[in-house]
């Protein structure tokens, strides 16, 4: 017996010793029958990691050639994807002259430049000696064998073929020679029997009819001199769960043009409503909504004690139904398993690869050492952790973009770190050597290092279980195959690697349901469950959109005898056909993503059109069907909220007063104003913002750096401005110097600069101007005021105070973003106004008490304009009665701290509120304010 796939082996070794004592038949998978039916010259097949290493050599020294056909990040991308197409060639006995004899006269210069990548094919294809043939090309040589052995001497005993569509150009060629056998049968899966002679009639190209679902059963039984007419049904004695449904969705599949046949063959299907009777139609509007009702729908059959199968090509919804199962601890069977590269050995093996093509990051480093996986050798995992979490807050306290081995060596040295600490340091430190100066380097000294360095960190786990074990052959390959892959540079080794996961997947080692299945499309062909879930079912994922190709286009594949586009999409189609024949169907499709609408599978689109217009009983039978999906979309959204978390009220503590800050900055009065919670969180309960672990060059940063650079600025220039010319190459230059060592993004200080550049001429213009008003005399000053009435400090930090002639001052602040208007500093923004009363009553130190004259933002952003705010003589004094009132109400106990009291923008995030739970309450909510302690503390 010979199957498609190990899966269905496995299936079928069960199946036999189920039923009792005998003697086994010998099961063979088709793409392992070279291994037991060998070449007569002995021939090996090569590695598919071979054939691509040795195909990027190749395709690398092209590019070097003439660097304009593709980039140089794609080489791997383009030596996979030709690998591919020399499988293909391989499988459907396509030679080197028909890539040559393609004629590309009429098409665009594209086709004509992926032609000399083809030319690469063709030298694998044609020169068997240096390039010994792969998988495909042994598979087809070993069937052709197997082939003219039969011819001479036929088997004496029985042979099967099962399972298989005959979609590959040698299963068709061993399907068509084994249903010549006298003893040799072919049991086609999902074969159509509904389906009339002139139907099958059409089928009759792969150019017309190749995304039929049955389109590959014409074509073997074509290549075997055989019709329709002669399959017969294996088990006549056991029907399909529902015929009438198989011949419904028989018509709604046919051939294009379809409309007439409808019209014709449609009224006369009867026993629609038995097709239709247990077929449920789920429109869900959106994905999680989908995941969510078909996850209720597993869970209800567990609990039931029936077997449940999602088949779906969507791995990502697998995923979704997957984490809504495990609300209820429910762990699927999937046939898929986890993407190797999503495990925790596989995810270990990429980060540790990414420090071989650039420098360690901050965030990347405490990533590799907070995986499960690493235990430094020496230490438990308990202290590993330990010293991990006080790195990570180090790095926290003072963000780092790339640390280097003396700064651990520091760190690690202080005075009070544990006497062990220096020794876990230092079995970091060759991480930090992975990444080489070096432009190109051997395959195999990238995979030896990667590998020592990996295991090096990491604990007794990495090697254990399916996914360490799959992690295992995938280094051993590549360490077997690297001398193929000539010299590479770091980025490519990482691309590599990548690549080569992602390809994998491993079983997960957690005991699964053994009635809840997910299947993918191919795995539900040879299996069956009580109840079936077609998921996804939306145009683009199932079917999902021929993959694009760079070498080929239609026309091309169709001149040289390739398969079509349209190939996946019939096996798609087939699968379809198969699965929606069991008995209890529910179809299911998201209206929406996140992103726009979807649009339904076309199989799913044909079946809804034909019962809209077939009659008035197809039409009711139809708003059935999707009845009863709404109806299991209520009770998923019924079960989803059956214990619901009662929203937190939007929040306004009342602390102690005793408890209440005493003291703030003029800046925080700002967020006294507008989000009182925030200061309650930060000065009452202490909590402060944690600092992210890989610094970014955001807003806040490039406002904190301009500020330095204009305050050197100024103080060099304080006594004397030079002329324009020698002013603006002295900020310039200043600011250079300081990006450079303060900013360590070369594209962020390049833009910066740029940005100083546009406006430093108008910067200028208008310092001049300020010189004649006054002298600068106080830089980044600190000063507070005590406001004895009501027991209150005042704080601030003025970024910068002229003196006038007369013995005033001028008080100046830059802004990188936008200038507050006068509205906003008579209502909220009163920093500047508040630093102005500090300066009159002579808070700021070195500096005497004086008269204001003027207060100004300074726009050193996208706007650079002064802008002054005018001081009548009632303004400060109205500023200090305003500021006095509101400490005065914080110093009642019934006043709360309100969240988000008056934010400027509803789209203004603040540190805190995530603690405040905003979300679960909105603007428009009253406060219910409350005690956060007792009185007494």
């Amino acid at each position: 017996i010979i199957v498609n796939t190990q899966r269905m082996q496995r299936r079928m070794h069960d199946l036999f010793i189920a039923s009792g004592p005998l003697l086994l038949p010998r099961i063979r998978v088709v793409s392992r029958l070279p291994e037991s039916f060998f070449l007569p010259d002995g021939i090996r097949p090569v590695s598919g990691l071979r054939r691509r290493l040795e195909l990027a050599r190749l395709i690398a020294a092209l590019l070097r050639k003439e660097p304009g056909l593709a980039p140089v990040e794609s080489l791997f991308d383009l030596a996979d994807s030709l690998s591919q197409l020399l499988s293909e060639m391989y499988d459907e006995d396509v030679s080197a002259k028909a890539l040559h004899d393609i004629d590309v006269s009429d098409l665009s210069e594209h086709w004509e430049r992926s032609l000399k990548f083809l030319d690469i094919a063709s030298g694998f294809l044609s020169n068997q000696h240096d390039f010994p043939p792969d998988t495909s090309a042994i598979l087809r040589q070993t069937i052709t064998a197997m082939i003219q052995r039969w011819e001479a001497s036929p088997p004496a005993g029985p042979v099967i073929v099962a399972g298989s569509t005959g979609s590959r150009g040698p299963t068709s060629l061993l399907m068509q020679a084994v249903a010549r056998l006298d003893q040799g049968a072919v049991v086609f899966p999902g074969f159509d029997f509904d389906m009339s002679p002139e139907t099958w009639g059409q089928l009759d190209t792969a150019f017309n009819a190749e995304d039929h679902p049955q389109f590959r059963f014409r074509n073997v039984l074509d290549g075997a001199g055989l019709a329709p007419e002669n399959v017969q049904p294996w088990l006549p004695e056991k029907p399909a769960p529902n015929p009438a449904r198989n011949k419904l969705v028989s018509l709604a599949l046919r051939p294009a043009p379809v409309t007439h046949q409808w019209m014709e063959e449609g009224p006369r299907l009867g026993h629609l409503k038995e097709a239709t009777a247990d077929v449920s139609l789920i429109e869900a509007p959106s994905e999680r909504a989908e995941a969510q009702a078909i996850a209720f729908l597993l869970r209800r059959a567990a609990e039931e004690g029936r077997t449940a199968a999602l088949i779906t090509p969507d791995r990502i919804l697998t995923r979704r139904v997957t984490a809504a199962l495990g609300r209820w601890r429910i762990e699927p069977d999937s046939s898929a398993g986890d993407a190797l590269d999503l495990t925790a050995p596989g995810r270990l093996f990429r980060q540790v690869a990414d420090f071989i093509k650039a420098p360690i990051r901050t965030d990347a480093l405490i990533a590799v050492l907070k995986h499960p996986l690493v235990c430094l050798h020496g230490f438990d995992r308990n202290q590993h952790m330990q010293h991990t979490r006080a790195l990570e807050l180090s790095f926290r306290n003072r963000p780092l973009l790339h640390p280097e081995p003396n700064t651990l060596r520091n760190w690690a040295n202080k005075e009070g770190a544990p006497p062990d600490r220096a020794e876990w340091v230092e079995k970091i430190i060759p991480l930090f050597n992975l990444h080489s100066p070096l432009k190109e380097q051997a395959l195999r000294i990238y995979v030896e290092t990667h590998l020592e360095a990996t295991v090096q960190i990491a604990g007794p786990e990495l090697w254990k279980e399916e996914p360490g074990r799959k992690m295992r052959q995938i280094v051993d390959d590549l360490i077997r195959e690297a001398p193929f892959g000539g010299e590479i540079q770091p980025h490519e080794y990482t691309a590599l690697f990548d690549g080569l996961l992602r390809r994998e997947e491993a079983r997960n080692p957690v005991r699964p349901h053994p009635g809840i299945l997910i299947w993918g499309t191919l795995e539900s062909r040879v299996q069956g469950a009580d109840t079936v879930i077609l998921g996804g079912l939306n145009e683009g994922t199932w079917p999902s959109l021929p993959a694009a190709d760079p070498w080929l286009n239609r026309e091309m594949r169709h001149q040289a005898g390739l398969l079509l586009p349209e190939r996946r999409i019939g096996l798609a189609a087939h699968d379809f056909q198969q699965a929606i024949g069991a008995k209890t169907v529910f179809l299911s499709r998201a209206v929406r993503t996140d992103e726009a609408e979807t649009v339904p599978s076309r199989w799913l689109n044909r079946l809804t059109n034909l019962l809209q217009g077939v009659s008035d009983e197809s039409r009711g039978l139809l708003g059935a069907m999707c009845e009863r999906g709404q109806h299991i979309l209520d009770l998923a959204a019924k079960l989803e909220n059956a214990s619901p978390i009662q929203p937190e009220p939007r929040p306004a503590p009342c602390p102690p007063v005793a408890s209440r800050p005493t003291k703030l900055a003029a800046t925080r009065i700002t967020t006294l104003i507008r989000d009182p919670y925030a200061i309650y969180a930060r000065y009452i309960l202490g909590l402060r913002p944690i600092r992210p672990l890989r610094p970014e060059p955001d807003a806040l940063l490039r406002g904190i750096q301009l500020h330095e650079v204009m305050r050197a600025f100024i103080e060099q220039t304080k006594d004397s401005l030079p002329d324009h010319e020698t002013a603006r190459n002295m900020l310039m230059e200043l600011a250079r110097r300081h990006l450079e060592e303060r900013v360590p993004w070369p594209a962020a200080r390049t833009l910066w600069l740029a940005r100083l550049e546009n406006i430093a001429d108008a910067f200028l213009k208008d310092e001049r101007s300020r010189r004649l008003r006054g002298t600068p005399m106080g830089f980044e000053a600190e000063g507070s005021m005590r406001l004895a009435q009501v027991g209150f400090t005042l704080e601030a930090r003025a970024d910068r105070i002229d003196a006038d002639p007369a013995g005033g001052y001028r008080l100046y602040d830059y802004k990188t973003g936008k200038i507050p208007s006068k509205k906003q500093i008579e209502l909220f923004d009163k920093q500047l106004l508040l630093e102005a009363l500090i300066l009159e009553a002579g808070g700021f130190e070195k500096i005497a008490a004086g008269p204001v004259r003027e207060v100004s933002h300074i726009g050193i952003g996208s706007n650079p304009k002064e802008q002054p705010f005018e001081l009548s003589p009632e303004v400060l004094p109205e500023t200090r009665q305003g500021l006095e009132t509101l400490i005065r109400h914080y110093k009642k106990r019934e006043q709360g701290y309100i969240s988000r009291r008056a934010v400027e923008k509803t789209v203004f995030t603040g540190d805190y509120d995530h603690l405040a739970r905003f979300g679960e309450w909105t603007l428009s909510d009253s406060t219910q304010p409350h005690k956060g302690c007792r009185d007494d503390g």
